[in-house]
């Protein structure tokens, strides 16, 4: 089983990524899909999670009203839309799902 993401950069602040993370080896069209994150000196966090189905979401209050999590099962693919971005949004940006882990993709958002 692999999860690949992708997408990270560098960017501004107050400008857009979208990270996406494609999984093989195994559909995972029955499981939650989430996005985690890991800043410079900090612990892992949460960042957004998705229902099987698309129909539930949850993020951190951090990313609320700025972020959107979507997948397409169809692909076995999950999607980080990441608009008005901030410096504290800089991390490796991590998509995990049933218990795996992708390899991390970075963002820098500069000032």
């Amino acid at each position: 089983v692999q999860l690949q993401a992708c997408g990270g950069g560098l960017v501004q602040a107050g400008g857009s990524l979208r990270l996406s993370c494609a999984a093989s080896g195994r559909t995972f069209s029955s499981s939650v899909m989430g996005w985690f994150r890991q800043g410079p000196g900090k612990e892992r966090e949460f960042v957004a999670a998705i229902s099987w189905s698309g129909i539930s979401t949850s993020f951190a209050d951090s990313v609320k009203g700025r972020f959107t999590i979507s997948r397409d099962n169809a692909k076995n693919t999950v999607y980080l839309q990441m608009n008005s971005l901030k410096p504290e949004d800089t991390a490796v940006y991590y998509c995990m799902t049933s218990g795996y882990w992708g390899q991390g993709t970075q963002v820098t958002v500069s000032s």
